[in-house]
């Protein structure tokens, strides 16, 4: 890792916290307002499920992963621009 200046520290930990807050967002948003609204979705059905059910049940825990590798790519884009990435 390389040294980085207060500067580029102080950039560095700005564009990482925010990233962690845009994930933090996105974790709240598909594991509780999503939810919230599921008795209204129970009417339509996927399958035979309700799609209530399918949200809770299936599509949370797909978003959760793609948002998983979202973050693990755009943390890695952030350390490249700063120098500071993993050698492959």
């Amino acid at each position: 890792m390389s040294q980085l200046t207060p500067e580029k520290a102080q950039a560095y930990w700005s564009r990482t916290s925010g990233l962690m807050w845009t994930m933090l967002a996105i974790w709240f948003f598909f594991g509780f307002v999503v939810h919230l609204f599921a008795p209204q979705l129970n009417g339509i059905r996927i399958l035979g499920f309700p799609l209530g059910f399918y949200m809770a049940a299936q599509g949370s825990l797909i978003a959760f992963v793609v948002s998983l590798f979202w973050f693990a790519r755009k943390q890695n884009d952030i350390d490249e621009e700063f120098g500071v990435a993993e050698e492959e």
